[in-house]
């Protein structure tokens, strides 16, 4: 059986859009995810393969998705 997620939906899904609007900006791109994660107390390890996941979902990075991944 799985552990239980730490982290609620909703806060990853915030990260995750916080994190990459600011990829966008190349004056905040640097840091991104330890700045946000520090603001949100999420370890900016964990934001970083979350946003790398999303990316992968959403075709803008090479990679396994997670519909893929479930097959």
């Amino acid at each position: 059986m799985a552990a239980p997620r730490k982290y609620p939906n909703e806060l990853r899904e915030r990260a995750i859009r916080l994190t990459l609007d600011a990829r966008k900006d190349p004056a905040s791109r640097s840091g991104a995810c330890s700045r946000i994660g520090g603001q949100l107390g999420i370890n900016p390890e964990t934001l970083r393969g979350w946003v790398a996941q999303a990316e992968v979902d959403t075709g803008t990075r090479v990679g396994t998705s997670t519909v893929d991944s479930l097959r």
